[in-house]
């Protein structure tokens, strides 16, 4: 599986920004999931979805301002993230495996394919 993630950028605080994260090759993938890296920490889950139904998963800090969807038949999943805080600002990175499960969902260690990742600033 190959991922490419783009709609990065710069915005104010209380902005918005839609992330894209197009999937090609292997075609089968269990989960999908947005993570994110600031600078010195960890990488953190962000939200996941099960690809054949459609469920998703949130952080708590994401609950309630973000939302992750997909195209299907783009094989393409999406993040749109409200209310941006400057503690949003990071490296976000979409992940899929075909073999994590749900109790491991926040795991970035279970996740064999990544995106080069985009970087969100929010500013002020």
């Amino acid at each position: 599986v190959q991922l490419q993630a783009s709609g990065g950028g710069s915005v104010r605080a209380g902005g918005s920004l839609t992330l894209s994260c197009a999937a090609s090759g292997r075609t089968f993938r269990r989960y999908m999931a947005w993570f994110r890296q600031a600078p010195g920490k960890e990488r953190d889950f962000v939200a996941g979805l099960k690809w054949s139904a459609g469920s998703t998963y949130y952080a708590a800090s994401a609950k309630g301002r973000f939302t992750i969807s997909r195209d299907y038949a783009k094989n393409t999943v999406f993040l749109q993230m409200n209310s941006l805080k400057p503690d949003d600002t990071a490296v976000y990175y979409c992940a899929a495996d075909s073999s994590v499960i749900l109790s491991s969902l926040s795991d970035a260690a279970q996740y064999d394919y990544w995106g080069p990742g985009t970087q969100v600033t929010v500013s002020s």
